[in-house]
């Protein structure tokens, strides 16, 4: 999803959307925490204190109470961690989470996207219609309920929350909780933080100079105090750039010397065999915790074994 609407195809109704089964397009990853904030900030420009001329839900279950929205203005659209959440000013919650497929697309009002996937859910104001396509989980929560939601509710800390600060990921890192955690599968946790995933997490380790089978417990000062700012700092990056990780000046000199845009994303993830871009040992891929990880078997060495 860019900064741009957009093109849709004409449609004469929200009311005539229907559902057509179709085969669901191949995605490289699910979305993590800097993509789906993104997508937050383009669904809040459009839909926030606007009257809601329709609402749609594919599901029965939600679609009797879609008429009883549209009396109820949108009054937060944010993320928390890969969930994407809809805030209504009678309290309630449209929660959804695209997993692998799903997408949300922003249109001028009586329109849609030219898509193969399956709609889920319209919101429609006068100006602007959001539309989520193919995602399975969604849910209308009612005020409070997301505390006993079984996803929502074991989530951790928000990476992109005010009080995830340094110091906080610090002392989180350090706590008896996640101490003696194996920090590769501790970063792909969302009871640990909510919105890292596998190329942050590759990202994240390479930065802070740490293999994945090291523990936080076992880091001395100055590296925990690495690893505790590059969670935040890589996040905020990744959302800034659309998902790029690697410094400016590196995604440039790639660009300028031929290489196509995905292979001048990251400095580990998906570049496989080619040589760090610190010392010019040839990253590894490695399987952990049953995803792939991106590692520098020289910037990162192997804890010593016991």
């Amino acid at each position: 999803m860019t900064d741009e609407v957009p093109q849709c195809e004409q449609d004469p109704s929200p009311a005539q959307y229907r559902e057509h089964r179709r085969p669901q397009p191949r995605l490289q990853h699910v979305p993590e925490g800097p993509e789906v904030r993104r997508v937050a900030d383009q669904l809040a420009k459009v839909l926030v204190n606007r009257p809601l001329n329709a609402v749609w839900f594919r599901f029965p279950q939600l679609q009797a109470q879609a008429a009883s929205l549209l009396s109820s203005p949108i009054r937060d659209v944010r993320s928390w961690g890969k969930a994407l959440l809809i805030e209504f000013d009678d309290g309630r919650t449209l929660y959804s989470h695209n997993q692998l497929y799903g997408r949300w697309f922003v249109c001028k009002a009586g329109t849609r996207p030219a898509t193969n996937r399956d709609l889920r859910v319209v919101l429609e104001t006068a100006t602007h219609a959001a539309l989520l396509y193919s995602a399975s989980e969604i849910d209308l929560l009612q005020p409070g309920a997301w505390q006993v939601h079984p996803f929502l509710g074991r989530l951790g800390p928000d990476v992109f929350a005010a009080s995830t600060t340094p110091a906080f990921l610090r002392r989180r890192l350090l706590s008896p909780r996640f101490a003696k955690r194996a920090l590769g599968g501790l970063l792909m946790d969302q009871q640990f933080l909510a919105g890292l995933g596998n190329y942050l997490r590759s990202e994240i380790l390479f930065a802070a100079g740490v293999h994945p089978d090291r523990r936080a417990g076992d880091l001395d000062d100055a590296t925990i105090a690495l690893l505790a700012r590059q969670i935040p700092a890589m996040a905020r990056r990744a959302y800034l750039t659309a998902g790029e990780t690697a410094p400016k000046a590196w995604v440039r000199a790639r660009k300028a010397a031929g290489r196509p845009h995905r292979a001048c994303r990251h400095l580990v993830f998906e570049r496989e065999e080619e040589p760090c871009a610190a010392c010019g040992t040839s990253i590894r891929r490695v399987d952990y915790s049953g995803r792939r990880l991106y590692l520098c078997p020289t910037c990162q060495p192997e804890p010593l074994k016991p």
